[in-house]
């Protein structure tokens, strides 16, 4: 039946970061002055806070004085007055975007001009050497060779090379490499996207250059209005599906990867040859494809793959140039941080990110502590506290945010929030930055803002506290369902299929006492007590609540039928506007039928007429047959932006 504590944040599923708004800029007005790392080179002093990857060039830069370290004047304005150095572009703190974008550009043009020039040499000066000269003879031999079945069989393998194979497999690709993993795999997505871009491009300029006729036999396909001169199926083919293998190889542990990976490479091979068989392209054209693939992949991969040079790799001397920035800041009031990681959800790379973005600011010597799957938080924050930590920063989803609010609460002690994950409710109703770093920085140079915190307590657990919601039925069924192998292998649509099973439950019966009031009888699908509104991808289940009213919010859920859920959507798109207008979204009243039904309290009483199936901010707590909730105003206290309140 029930348990104790909730397991908070332990899989580290069910968390992710959100789309927010950039940093604020600091007590500095955002000014950049010149700070001198130990090696005694000059470098730019980054006082803005908007801080994304860790990585960029140790080279000399412009200081304040347009002076760059080497007795050569940098950029100055009107009438000689230096023009200081743009914020923002630490070299210690950089994305690396630009200069992969640079080499991507100039690797390119390098990689259509070999290509081009392979296919004017084969069309001009060598066109009557051997193998040119063999290969009509081989394309005719397999015309004479054509059978139904393989006639059908080249039909399937030449259209795994169609555009608009190549382009929805792409998509869909990227999307489960953004959208399925714990953390998503933002750079494998782009090296899938990229490659198979690039060499559509590369192809486009190479069809423009090289003129060549397609094979003097009866062609079995439509003839593009391209030259035959490269395959355009072959080169897309090899950039979707030798990419997919790469990454099967070098991010995939399972016994089967290689056998996988090894299929995915004789496809494109599988589409040159069909593409030979329908007498479509000469075998030099697929050579050329098979390299504009081939290459298109090398130079994004090498651009772009976590490990590589080109982008994601910090200098040597990245954190002497993140502290030499830091002396250069009017210095904050020191504090003594504490940053509580969840290691499920935050690699290496990322806290590395954090440990730059502290030193920037001046928090240097900061102690990192990771969660544990038997204290997921809780614990961490407490020894902290009683350590004289003045200022927590918190890694991690959901879990790991209600872990540590619940032992903040009423200390006082300002909260950093820094996303991580598939969820992140707070973060996302909070608008804060996507990036980890980002968040970091805007947490650092904001300001103190007290939001309200939710208690609740019930049969099998003790009282703890909840940053977003709690509630039973099927909401916590979806969460009891869905199994850890299923959400580390499909990530958050994994609680949408438990979800649909969660639909044959029967309804519940409960009452409710709100503030000491009349008992309110209902039915429902499923009762959440709520203290932000929104959830992922801008849903708002609970339009109106607050994280700041010193209120919480009652939703009762009791849709009937598809009918009964579309009203119900219907519902809560106009209660969203309204509540988005301040208009009170309070009453939709379930009492008369309809399908979903608020309220606002500062306690609340729920009891079930059978034991149901209860969550807190995401986490299971088991089937019990009682929830008590009521808010505490002002019980946490939270860095945000400035814009932010």
């Amino acid at each position: 039946m029930g348990t104790s504590v909730p397991a908070r944040d332990t899989s580290g599923t069910g968390e992710a970061g959100s789309s927010g708004r950039p940093a604020q800029a600091d007590g500095s007005g955002g000014a950049a002055s010149a700070g001198a790392g130990r090696n005694g080179r000059s470098v730019e002093a980054d006082s803005s806070t908007t801080i994304t990857t860790v990585t960029g060039s140790s080279d000399r830069s412009p200081d304040a004085t347009g002076n760059d370290g080497t007795g050569r004047s940098g950029r100055t304005g009107r009438r000689g007055a230096p023009v200081p150095p743009r914020p923002g572009h630490s070299p210690a703190l950089s994305t690396g975007i630009p200069r992969a974008a640079a080499r991507i550009g100039a690797f390119a043009v390098c990689q259509a001009a070999v290509i081009a020039g392979f296919g004017l040499l084969i069309t001009g000066p060598a066109r009557e050497f051997w193998p040119m000269t063999a290969e009509d003879t081989a394309v005719e031999a397999l015309e004479d060779a054509r059978t139904t079945t393989l006639d059908t069989a080249s039909t399937i393998a030449s259209a795994l090379g169609d555009t608009a194979t190549v382009v929805g497999l792409t998509l869909l690709a990227c999307l489960a490499l953004v959208l399925v993993p714990r953390l998503p795999r933002w750079r494998e997505a782009v090296f899938l996207a990229v490659g198979v871009s690039l060499q559509s491009m590369i192809f486009v300029l190479i069809t423009a250059s090289v003129d060549r006729t397609r094979p003097d036999v009866e062609r079995m396909d439509d003839s593009p209005p391209t030259s035959s001169y490269t395959s355009g199926h072959t080169g897309a083919a090899t950039a979707l599906y030798a990419g997919l293998a790469v990454l099967v190889l070098s991010r995939v542990r399972a016994p089967w990867r290689k056998p996988l990976a090894a299929l995915l490479l004789l496809l494109p091979l599988l589409v040159g040859l069909a593409r030979l068989y329908r007498g479509m392209h000469h075998p030099t054209d697929v050579a050329g494809g098979l390299a504009n693939g081939a290459l298109s992949l090398l130079v994004v991969g090498r651009a772009v793959l976590p490990g590589h040079s080109w982008v994601g790799r910090p200098p040597a001397d990245a954190m002497d140039i993140a502290v030499a920035a830091a002396e250069e800041r009017p210095a904050p009031a020191q504090k003594q941080v504490t940053v509580i990681v969840n290691p499920t959800v935050t690699d290496e790379a990322t806290q590395e990110q954090l440990r730059l973005v502290l030193a920037q600011h001046d928090y240097r010597d900061t102690r990192f502590v990771a969660t544990t799957a038997e204290d997921t938080g809780g614990g961490q924050t407490a020894d902290a506290l009683r350590a004289g930590t003045e200022l927590i920063v918190v890694c991690g989803g959901d879990g790991t945010v209600r872990a540590v609010a619940d032992a903040l609460a009423g200390t006082g002690v300002p909260l950093v929030l820094v996303p991580s994950g598939t969820g992140n409710l707070l973060a996302r109703h909070l608008h804060l930055p996507l990036r980890p770093a980002e968040a970091l920085a805007a947490g650092l140079t904001g300001e103190p803002r007290a939001l309200d915190l939710g208690r609740i307590e019930g049969d099998g657990f003790p009282a703890v506290h909840f940053t977003a919601m709690a509630g039973a039925g099927l909401d916590a069924t979806m969460l009891e369902e869905t199994s850890d192998r299923a959400k580390s292998v499909l990530g958050w649509p994994a609680y949408v299929l438990a979800g649909a099973k969660g639909l044959r439950t029967p309804r519940m019966r409960l009452t409710v006492r709100l503030d000491g009031g009349p008992e309110l009888r209902r039915t429902a699908r499923m009762v959440l007590l709520a203290n932000i509104g929104t959830v992922q991808a801008g849903a708002a289940p609970v339009p109106a609540a607050k994280p700041d009213d010193g209120l919480l919010d009652l939703a009762v859920f009791d849709p009937r039928g598809a009918g009964g859920w579309l009203r119900a959507a219907g519902v809560l798109l106009r209660a969203k506007r309204r509540g988005a207008g301040g208009a009170d979204v309070t009453g939709t009243g379930a009492g008369d039928d309809g399908p979903v039904e608020f309220h606002t309290f500062r306690r609340a009483e729920l009891a079930f007429a059978r034991p149901q199936s209860r969550e807190i901010d995401g986490d299971p707590v088991g089937p019990g047959l009682r929830l008590t909730a009521e808010v505490r105003p002002g019980a946490l206290t939270v860095m945000l932006p400035a814009r932010e309140r």
